[in-house]
């Protein structure tokens, strides 16, 4: 099973309304959340670490595999999970959208879609350490001239 996956040193709050922020720039709706240290906690009577399960889609591209394989909404939504982890790390990871889709039901135009689907995710989950102001590659130096 492949998926993506990013293991930061940040609070847990800070990491969530990061993925979130960056979801919403790749053209997901957060549809669903999950808080499964809340749900354990009220349901099981037990002690559970921060967990939370995000629901996500992308309306355009969700119509357009609905379209092309009607049975396509049972991989809807997308799930992002966020959660700490016992060395003080915070995680974040989605599954790759292509691994949802078996592959007698892969037409050319459905993998097209589900790989648009997780490059989106893919950057979601990547960018998080990301500040908005550092640059994504690095400046070269003008040459001085004398």
């Amino acid at each position: 099973m492949t998926f993506y996956s990013r293991k930061l040193t940040m609070p847990f709050e800070d990491v969530l309304n990061k993925v979130t922020e960056n979801l919403t720039r790749q053209g997901f709706s957060v549809i669903t959340t999950l808080d499964m240290q809340d749900i354990f906690r009220q349901n099981l009577d037990r002690n559970f670490r921060k967990y939370r399960i995000l629901g996500v889609y992308n309306a355009t591209l969700a119509l357009k595999a609905i379209y092309l394989e009607s049975h396509a909404g049972i991989m809807l939504p997308c799930n992002v999970v966020i959660q700490d982890l016992p060395e003080g790390q915070v995680e974040v990871s989605a599954l790759n959208p292509l691994e949802a889709i078996a592959p007698d039901q892969q037409s050319p135009a459905l993998h097209a879609v589900a790989q648009e689907i997780g490059i989106r995710l893919r950057a979601s989950v990547d960018f998080i350490a990301r500040t908005p102001e550092a640059p994504s590659f690095p400046i070269p130096k003008r040459p001085t001239t004398t």
